[in-house]
């Protein structure tokens, strides 16, 4: 079901960015400059997929305080990513970059948005992990029974699958409206 979905965000994504090109090449209409808060908040989730990473390392490796700690991490970074995306938004507004202002900008801030929901769309299920967590891992028997779960070990795998796919896709979008910037 979730590589269902992925392939799905993958093929929406890639129709809305061949769109920007297609409307660029037959409109003539100049390119979008990319915020530099947009290649911050790149490192940024840069360092929330490597918190994920550390959380299923601690969860193989039955790290109870790492693996909770990681799990906060990650949530706190997505959380500041989207903050500081709200306010490239609100610094693209001020400098008189409007959503009507051309197409393409007009795409830069709906790509953009589509993607800051997919990373809200996500935070409910990290949290869920995070509280169950919290809850669950109070005594070393309850800790084992935690750890030794099949079902959690797969839906962390999908979890940690589906954080990566997000970063690996801001990623190929900054670079996609960098490189159109330049062209």
């Amino acid at each position: 079901m979730l590589f269902l979905l992925l392939f799905g965000l993958t093929f929406l994504f890639l129709a809305l960015t061949v769109s920007y090109v297609y409307i660029r090449v037959v409109n003539d209409v100049p390119p979008v400059q990319v915020p530099l808060l947009f290649l911050f908040n790149t490192l940024i989730l840069l360092a929330s997929s490597w918190a994920m990473v550390k959380a299923k390392k601690a969860y193989l490796n039955d790290a109870t305080e790492i693996y909770q700690q990681c799990l906060l991490r990650t949530m706190q970074l997505s959380g500041l990513f989207m903050l500081l995306q709200i306010v490239a938004w609100t610094l693209l507004l001020r400098s008189n970059v409007l959503l009507q202002s051309s197409t393409t900008t007009a795409f830069l801030y709906v790509i953009s948005f589509v993607h800051l929901a997919h990373v809200v769309a996500g935070l409910p299920f990290l949290y869920l992990f995070y509280r169950t967590a919290k809850k669950r891992m109070v005594d070393p028997v309850t800790v084992l029974v935690y750890f030794s779960d099949p079902e959690k070990r797969l839906k962390l795998r999908l979890l940690s699958i589906y954080w990566h796919f997000l970063d690996l896709l801001w990623i190929y979008l900054v670079l996609f409206f960098g490189i159109n910037a330049l062209i």
